[in-house]
C-alpha cells in the first residue's frame, strides 16, 4: 500500500513540462531511420529534418526522412542551416530548390548558430527571413541560442517570430516556442544520439504548423498574446449619443441589424548536424 501511495505522489509532482509535446530534429549523421518504429513512440508528435546549408549544401538523406516520416503519420518541417559566407539570395535558392511547399507540415525553421556565423549580418538574415516567408506564407521559426537571441533579436523587430531555442542545461528565460533540451537522446528506430526538443507548455503543435486554407491562422507567439491581452483590457471609450432633433413630420425609420462575419482564425549549443 506504502509503494502504492508513493507512485500516486510521484505522478502528481512531474512536472508540466514531463507532457509537453515533443519532437527531434536530424540529419544524414542519423544515417538511415527507421520512422515506424519512431513513430511509436507516442510522445513525438513533430519532426525537423535538415534540408540545407548555404548555398550550396542539401542533406543527403534529406528527401528520404521526409518521405518516410510523412508516412509514419508524424509532422515534418525543414530546417537551414545559415551560413555568413554567402547571400540570402544563394542560400533562399538552395533551400526552396531543395524544400517543397507540398511536402511541409510545420513552418520552416533558419538555424542560426555561432559556429557558422564568424559575424552575423543582420540585413542578410532579414532579408533571408522574408524571402522563405513569401516562398512558404509563414513567418520561419528561428532556432538559435540565448546569446545570440540576446544579442541579436531581443527587440521588437523580432517579436512576432517563433523561436527554437537550444540550451543543454536549463530551461530557456525568454519566451520561447521550442525548447532542444538535450542532443543526446536515444530513440528505438534511430542509431546513435538524436537532439530532443519540446514544445513551451503555453503552445500546442499548432502553433508551428503550417495553416491549412480556409482554416484558423497559428498561435501567436508569448509577446503578441500579452499584447493582444493587454489591448482587450483597456476600456473602450462610449458613443456619445445622439442629440435629439424635432422634426415636423417624424418618420419611422428601420434599421437593419449589423452584419458580422466570424472571422478563422544553446548555455552554449553545438553544432546541429
Amino acid at each position: 500500500m506504502r509503494n502504492v501511495f508513493k507512485y500516486l505522489l510521484a505522478i502528481l509532482f512531474i512536472p508540466l513540462s514531463a507532457f509537453a509535446q515533443k519532437g527531434v530534429d536530424v540529419s544524414h549523421y542519423q544515417d538511415s531511420i527507421n520512422w515506424s518504429r519512431v513513430a511509436k513512440n507516442t510522445s513525438i508528435e513533430f519532426v525537423y529534418v535538415k534540408a540545407t546549408e548555404g548555398a550550396s549544401i542539401s542533406d543527403k538523406m534529406y528527401k528520404y526522412n521526409m518521405k518516410k516520416a510523412r508516412e509514419a503519420g508524424l509532422l515534418v518541417g525543414s530546417y537551414h542551416v545559415y551560413s555568413s559566407r554567402t547571400t540570402a539570395y544563394q542560400q533562399f535558392a538552395n533551400f526552396k530548390k531543395t524544400v517543397g511547399k507540398t511536402e511541409q507540415d510545420l513552418v520552416p525553421v533558419l538555424d542560426i548558430e555561432a559556429v557558422h556565423c564568424q559575424k552575423l549580418y543582420m540585413k542578410r538574415v532579414d532579408k533571408l527571413l522574408e524571402l522563405m516567408e513569401k516562398e512558404y506564407g509563414v513567418k520561419p521559426m528561428i532556432y538559435t541560442s540565448e546569446n545570440l537571441y540576446n544579442t541579436h533579436f531581443a527587440t521588437a523587430k523580432y517579436k512576432k517570430y517563433h523561436y527554437f531555442i537550444a540550451n543543454y542545461k536549463r530551461e530557456p528565460r525568454m519566451a520561447y516556442t521550442v525548447w532542444q533540451y538535450t542532443q543526446h537522446g536515444k530513440q528505438k528506430g534511430i542509431a546513435g544520439f538524436v537532439d530532443f526538443s519540446r514544445l513551451n507548455k503555453k503552445y500546442t503543435v499548432k502553433a508551428i504548423k503550417i495553416p491549412e486554407k480556409d482554416t484558423v491562422e497559428t498561435e501567436k507567439p508569448a509577446v503578441e498574446q500579452v499584447k493582444k491581452t493587454a489591448s482587450k483590457s483597456q476600456a473602450q471609450p462610449s458613443k456619445p449619443k445622439p442629440a435629439k432633433t424635432q422634426s415636423t413630420k417624424p418618420q419611422a425609420t428601420r434599421s437593419k441589424p449589423a452584419q458580422t462575419k466570424s472571422s478563422s482564425a544553446k548555455a552554449k549549443p553545438t553544432s546541429r548536424k
